[in-house]
């Protein structure tokens, strides 16, 4: 809270003095981090859609491959080992952020770059693994709901990685200024966020897929 004062001259020469309070901590940091919950928010919605989506056509295989003859589960284990493990290298990163120690956090960064980054390159891997055998998204309506679901998931996942190297770059640029600790920790949330989406993916299609 910071003071204002106005001068006012009155017609007598007599001086009346008005007194302002003006508030300035808006905390934009708030608003900020309140505004990508929503977000986040939003793509729960998202999710929940094509989840509820799958559960409706993830048994209309219309004469094709089920779950049980083209998923494997030893490559979506490996996948998932990566993306859980990069949920951790960010936290990592998360806490040198709070130490102000700009090297060793752009340093787990990288390394959760790269677990991401194989995680993506699996998930295209087993795409094209499907497409080969002729199990692409216009088969059936069991995969095209799979492959809407976990597409989404890996597109989200791309994008994480861009803004990683975005922040990477403005990290080294300007160092650990209280608008790129921002930035990391909206980045922090979205990431873990899509920790999370993938367990339910990993159970709920994979698992579930091939096991039932």
């Amino acid at each position: 809270m910071s003071d204002m004062t106005m001068t006012v001259s009155g017609g007598s020469g007599a001086e009346a003095t008005l007194r302002f309070h003006i508030a300035e901590d808006h905390h934009p940091e708030n608003a900020t981090l309140l505004g990508f919950w929503l977000y986040l928010m939003s793509d729960c919605l998202i999710f929940a859609c094509l989840f509820a989506t799958y559960g409706v056509l993830g048994r209309e295989y219309a004469g094709g491959p089920s779950a049980q003859q083209v998923l494997e589960l030893p490559i979506v284990a490996v996948n998932t080992t990566l993306l859980l493990l990069s949920s951790i290298t960010y936290g990592f990163a998360v806490l040198e952020m709070q130490h102000n120690r700009r090297g060793p956090m752009m340093a787990w960064l990288i390394v959760t770059w790269f677990l991401g980054a194989g995680f993506i390159t699996l998930e295209l891997t087993e795409f094209a693994h499907l497409v080969s055998i002729g199990a692409g998204p216009g088969r059936s309506a069991f995969l095209s709901s799979f492959f809407t679901l976990v597409g989404t998931h890996g597109l989200h996942v791309t994008s994480g990685l861009i803004w990683m190297i975005v922040l990477l770059v403005q990290v080294g640029k300007k160092g650990l200024v209280p608008a790129n600790k921002r930035r990391l920790m909206c980045l922090s949330m979205f990431w873990h966020f899509l920790d999370v989406v993938w367990v339910g993916v990993f159970s709920f299609v994979y698992l579930m897929g091939v096991l039932a």
